[in-house]
């Protein structure tokens, strides 16, 4: 009769400490950030996601993308590094955005305009995605609004009286007059989801 050994039935840990355990838990962030991105990939190439909600899903996963791996530019130095040790390789469609930043929807122009058509897409789809998740602080919705009027403003093809400039000009206009602190209220915060949705229906209008 073989010796039952409690030891072969212990849970086997990959960290020892809370250090490790965030080294571990960054890695695995960036691996299923490409993972993701390449399944983002094959469902447009299959037509099962709109090129709107692709572009903006797309721009907001690169951004993460650059988020992640500086949390491990310690372990991994190259993303070609980070592929090879664990086993991406057939990621290629992922790999591809990430190394031309920019989701296949946008054109390379060899200029600025692709790169502020992707960080207005972004900026458009984190601010909505903070009203959907009842944010309402102005602190935190402050920063990301400033950064798309400045965007738009980079953009030097979008008119001066585009529609989508006049409504994020209008909030700034209102949390200019609101302290750090101060909360929307839920009927503002309907409106502004309501305005920024309308915004974005626009600039993807534009880009048309």
């Amino acid at each position: 009769m073989s010796t039952v050994r409690p030891e072969l039935y212990q849970e086997v840990k990959l960290y020892s400490n809370a250090r490790e355990r965030e080294k571990y838990d960054n890695l695995a962030e960036l691996y299923s950030i490409i993972k993701t991105l390449q399944a983002l990939e094959k469902a447009y190439i299959k037509d099962s996601i709109t090129a709107k909600d692709y572009t903006g899903a797309c721009s907001k996963m690169l951004e993460q993308y650059k988020v992640a791996f500086r949390q491990v530019k310690t372990e991994v130095s190259t993303l070609d590094e980070f592929v090879k040790r664990y086993k991406l390789e057939d990621c290629h469609a992922a790999l591809e955005r990430i190394r031309e930043d920019r989701p296949i929807t946008i054109p390379d122009d060899g200029g600025n305009t692709s790169k502020c058509v992707a960080d207005i897409v972004s900026l458009f789809i984190t601010v909505m995605d903070k009203l959907r998740l009842d944010i309402r602080a102005m602190d935190e919705l402050h920063p990301d609004l400033k950064d798309l009027s400045e965007s738009m403003s980079r953009m030097t093809t979008l008119p001066m009286n585009f529609e989508g400039r006049t409504k994020v000009q209008a909030w700034l206009t209102t949390f200019a007059g609101m302290a750090a602190s101060d909360d929307l209220t839920d009927p503002q915060a309907r409106q502004m989801l309501f305005d920024m949705d309308s915004a974005y229906n626009a600039f993807n209008r534009f880009l048309a």
